[in-house]
Parts: structure tokens; sequence; C-alpha cells
């Protein structure tokens, strides 16, 4: 029995086949730990996959966070830049970012899956599994022990029979050999009551030696069959079960790394992607782009005059002509700076402050006195009034129109340079045909639907369909209308910079001829509202642009004459809209005199005018001014 042992060992060890039953047939306690071990080893690897699922749905969570964070805010600044290539590649790269992370949240779901809940099933029917199969062995290991403690006790009783029934022999034996005993005192003492005890301990010790050897066949054939077919049963079905819990742990390793590989090719697309977006940017296009965004259409200005102050320094002049004569010379060389002022500048200039002008400080200064009372409070000039005071004269008019189409959110888009306001107007145009396509296609379901009604009126009345249809129309009428309104409008500007392009080729070709340069003589000049104007030198020029009523809007736009100076009595903050700050003694230019509002209209330089409260101010006049008054 045990040569075959050793072979069958010896066998397992060469052939890789070995059955716990045959070799661990007396190492329960240690399958039973092993077992153990192997479920909590399964159990730390379910909780493995656990956190490496929690790591990737964080990652995930954490990329698709950041693509959103730089992702273009709706009706922004960040839209508008998304034109360019590199920002367009940017958010191509975005995308694909937030496409890598979902793949991640793909590892995380398929982690969960495929390999968390499946083993964490397993776990329990494993548990349950190796629960019965230990049962079983102790179950058998119980019945061995209790044939072992049967077979003890026999052997033990029939030790005990055999050592009476010997006590009893050797008593009657004893008796039976003393001399001094007569004969019939051995009759009387022992005879048969001795004979018959010592039978009766043989036949007691014969039937414990027969249970004895009974119990110890049955307990050879327990333990046989204990050791040779139960145990090795028992501990084949614990063995395969371990052999596929380590199977199960190598399909969900196998698994784990396909859940990875499976995402690769995406993965992969995805980092193709960036690549793509990267390889899409055109530094060509980006600045050409720059040129489509900011060209205004205008022309950049030309060579300044020179202007001859000899001559008026020859002659002696008066004060107010040597004003006048720098507020001509301002206003040539302003002439052809214009289209770089700021509009605000000029709004600042055209209207009042709305509201009277404060009084006079208290303790006014000597040279205050002079000036005299306080102009009366006049009652607020309504806006209609002051506006057609202002359109008295050209100049304020031509301002006035270039102010009000300056203004910004015009509907026509006059306030942006010609080239801006085509592009606007077509992007306009191109949204108002759409909008028209989907009314249209409204009315003609709503016309269907009117029809279906009719010849089907329990499905609904014909004439509810009717109010819907009007305002359909409606609203197609008006969309009409503005689409017809910005092609005008869009007619119009591509006209004028085609006539602009045509007069430019044709000076090009006269300076060409003339071997003049384009710079010593006047250009057209196109005003920041898409408006044109010339400069007065053009007379020098042998041929002339069609003139229009657009170009005429701004062919004068020379500030205001000086009619005069002023000083300033008191310190004047100037914080209102229009208005112009002073200081105590100052000395300025008066272009415009007081309307009866309390106002009078200063220039402190070229760029800076505005309106200061005329108490706060000793006015001089020209003699030659309309209306001339000095304040004292």
């Amino acid at each position: 029995m045990h040569s075959n042992r050793g072979l069958a060992r010896r066998n397992c060890l060469e052939n890789m086949n070995c059955s716990w039953g045959t070799e661990l047939w007396d190492q329960f306690d240690n399958l039973e730990k092993y077992t153990q071990w192997g479920i909590e080893f399964v159990e730390r690897y379910t909780k493995f996959v656990k956190e490496r699922s929690e790591i990737e749905l964080s990652y995930a969570k954490q990329i698709r966070n950041l693509s959103k964070k730089y992702q273009p805010k709706k009706n922004s600044r960040e839209e508008e830049e998304y034109k360019y290539t590199s920002c367009r590649a940017f958010l191509m790269t975005l995308n694909e970012l937030n496409d890598y992370a979902g793949q991640h949240e793909v590892i995380a779901e398929s982690l969960s899956s495929q390999i968390i809940s499946e083993l964490s099933r397993y776990i329990q029917e494993l548990k349950a599994e190796r629960k019965a199969h230990f049962h079983d062995g102790r179950r058998a290991q119980q019945h061995i022990e209790n044939s072992w403690k049967q077979l003890e006790s026999s052997k033990r009783r029939f030790e005990r029979d055999c050592k009476e029934a010997d006590r009893a022999q050797h008593y009657f034996d004893k008796m039976d050999a003393d001399i001094n005993v007569t004969k019939a005192d051995v009759e009387k003492r022992c005879s048969l009551k001795a004979k018959q005890q010592a039978q009766m301990r043989h036949q007691i010790a014969d039937d414990s030696k027969n249970e004895y050897l009974s119990y110890l066949q049955k307990f050879n054939k327990d333990q046989h069959e204990h050791y040779y077919t139960l145990i090795p049963h028992i501990f084949q079905r614990i063995q395969e079960m371990e052999e596929r819990r380590i199977e199960r742990i190598g399909e969900s390793m196998r698994c784990y790394s396909e859940v990875e590989r499976k995402v690769l090719p995406i993965v992969s697309k995805c980092l193709d992607g960036m690549t793509k977006a990267a390889e899409s940017i055109e530094p060509k296009m980006d600045t050409k782009q720059v040129v489509e965004t900011f060209k205004s259409g205008f022309e950049p200005p030309g060579d300044v005059d020179f202007e001859d102050y000899s001559v008026s320094m020859k002659r002696a002049v008066s004060e107010s002509s040597f004003l006048n004569a720098r507020g001509e010379s301002r206003r040539r060389s302003r002439s052809k700076l214009w289209p770089l002022i700021k509009r605000n500048k000029l709004m600042s200039l055209l209207a009042s402050p709305r509201q009277p002008p404060p009084p006079p400080p208290t303790s006014p200064s000597p040279e205050g006195l002079a000036n005299g009372p306080q102009s009366p409070q006049q009652p607020k000039e309504p806006l209609s009034q002051r506006l057609n005071d202002f359109m008295s004269s050209k100049h304020k008019m031509q301002c006035l129109r270039s102010l009000k189409r300056g203004g910004t959110g015009q509907e026509d888009y006059s306030h942006l340079p010609p080239e801006q306001r085509r592009k606007k107007l077509q992007a306009k145009l191109n949204d108002v045909s759409k909008d028209i396509q989907k009314e249209m296609d409204q009315r003609d379901a709503l016309t269907k639907m009117k029809e279906v009604y009719i010849k089907n009126p329990h499905m609904g009345d014909p004439n509810s369909v009717d109010p819907r249809l009007e305002e359909v129309q409606q609203s197609i009428e008006k969309l009409q209308l503005d689409a017809h309104k910005y092609e005008g409008w869009l007619t119009d500007v591509e006209r004028k910079l085609l006539e602009k392009g045509s007069t430019q080729r044709r000076q090009s070709a006269h300076f060409d001829s003339q071997g003049n340069t384009p710079n010593s003589c006047a250009q057209n000049r196109e005003s920041p509202d898409g408006s044109y104007t010339e400069d007065p030198s053009t007379e020098t020029v042998q041929f002339k642009s069609r003139s229009t009523e657009f170009d005429d809007e701004f062919d004068d736009e020379d500030p205001l004459p000086t009619i005069g100076t002023c000083k300033a009595l008191y310190p004047f903050e100037g914080q209102n809209e229009g208005t112009i700050p002073l200081a105590e003694g100052e000395m300025l230019y008066v272009i415009e005199e007081d309307k009866g509002d309390g106002w009078t209209r200063v220039r402190r330089n070229e760029d800076e005018e505005g309106y200061v409260p005329t108490s706060y101010i000793k006015l001089c006049f020209d003699a030659n001014s309309k209306g001339a008054m000095t304040y004292i």
C-alpha cells in the first residue's frame, strides 16, 4: 500500500497531474486554510480592479471638465476667435480629448460589468461550494472517528473480559491443586460453581473477542473507504474547485488587459485626430483672416502739405486774424487726418450739457466781479430745437450725420468700415433668407394640414389653421421687406467700393503718366462709417471722381473758427458729458457763444473742445465777429 503511494507521488511530480486525494490525504486542515486564502486573494484582486475603475472614472471626469472649461462660450468673443485655423484646431483637440475621456469611461464600465460584478458573484458561489465540500470532509472524518471509538471500546471490553476469564480460571486451578483441602471440601466449595464461573468468563471473553474482531473488520473497511474513496473524492472536488478559481483569476486578468486593448484603436483615432488638427493649422490663412476681419477699406493718408508761415510773419496781424490763421492751419491738417479722430470725442463736442450750468463759487476772486451777474437760468430746450439749431450750419449738419451713422448697433451697419459693412450685410441677408425659407416651409405644412382638414372634417376644423397661416404670411412679408432692404444696402456698398477701386486705378495711371507721386495730390478718403470725402486740394488734379450723395456728407469736416478768447475766473471740474475742465486764470479760445442756456463752447487745443459755464469765464470777442460783446 505504501509503495503504491510513493509511486503515485513520483508520477505526480513527473506528469504534473497530482491528486490532492492521493498526495494530501492527511492535510485536511492545511487545505482548509489554503482554500480560505484563495477566496481572500480573489476578493483582493476584485478590490484592485474596483479601485482601478474608480480611477478611470475620476480621470475621465477631470478630462471632460478640462475640455468643457476651454470650450468657447456662447455669444462671447471666443466664438469669433474660432474663425482662425489655430483656434479651430484647438477646438478639434478639445473634442478629441472629450472622446478620449469617453474611452476611459468605457474602460471603467467594462471593468465593472465584466470583472467586478462577475467576480463578486463568483466569490459568493465559491464560498458556498467550499463550505459544502469541507462539510462533507468533516462528516467523513467524524464517521471514521466514531468507528475508531467503537473499535477501541470493543478492544478494551475484550481485554477486560479476557483478564476476568483468566482470573476465574486461575482461581479454579488454585483450588483444584491445593493438597490441604480434602476432596469433600473441594466438592463443597468449588465443585460446579467455580467451574461454571470459569466457563462463563471464558464465554464472555469469546463473545468480546468476536465483537472486537467484528468492529476491527468494520473499522478497517471504513478506514480504507475513508482514505481511498471518500477523502480522495472530496479532496478531488476541492482541487477542481481551486483549479476553477485559479482559472477564473487568469480569465479576469486576461479580460483586464483586453478591456484596455479594445479601446486602444479608438484612443489611437483620438490621437490621430489631434495630430490632424495640428496639421490643419495654416498660418497664411490665419493672417489672411486677420485682413478679412479688420480691413476697413480706407486709404492711408497722404503727405502733409507744406504750410508757409513766413507770409503771415511779414505783415502785422491782429490777434483775431492770428487766431483765425491758426484755426485754418489746424483745419487743413485735421482734414487730412480726420479718419483717425475718435468718434466719442466728436460726440462730446457736438452735444452741450443737458443740465443747467452750476452757479459760480460764493467767494469769487477779485477778477470775478468784473464778469457781471450770472447768466439767468434758461428752461431746458427740447431736443428737436437743439437739433434744429445744430443743423443751421453745414459743418454741424455733416458732423451730426457722421455721428448718427457712426453709432453702435445701426441696422445698416453704417458705423462700420466699408469692407466690414459689406460682410455684415451679406451675413445678415443670408440669415434673413434662411428665416424666409423656414417660414415658407411652415406655410406649406399648414396649407397641407388645412387641405387634410377640408378632406377629412372629423380630423379638425380647417378654419382653425387660418390665423396661423395669416401670421406666417405676415412674417414672410416682413422678412422679404428686410431682405429687400439689406439687398439695397449691400448693392449700394458694393457699388461704392467698385467706384472707389476704379477711381484709384485711374489715379495710379495718371500719376504714372505724369511721373508724379500719389502723395503730392489729394486723395479720396473714407470716413469710418464707409462714406467718402475729398480734400480741397483736389482742384489741382486733372480729373475728379464722380460725386455722390454718400461722398457729400463728409466733404466739409472742418472745426469751427474762433470768434474770441476767454479767461477762466473760477476752477471748473467739467465732469458732465460734453464739458471740459477749467483752471483759474486759464486762457481759452471761444468758438461758439452762449445760446441762452448758460453754456459757452471753447477750445483748448486742436483736439480738446467742449462747453464751460458762461458765468465762470471772462469773454472777449473779436470786433469783426457777428454780435460781438464783452463781459466785464
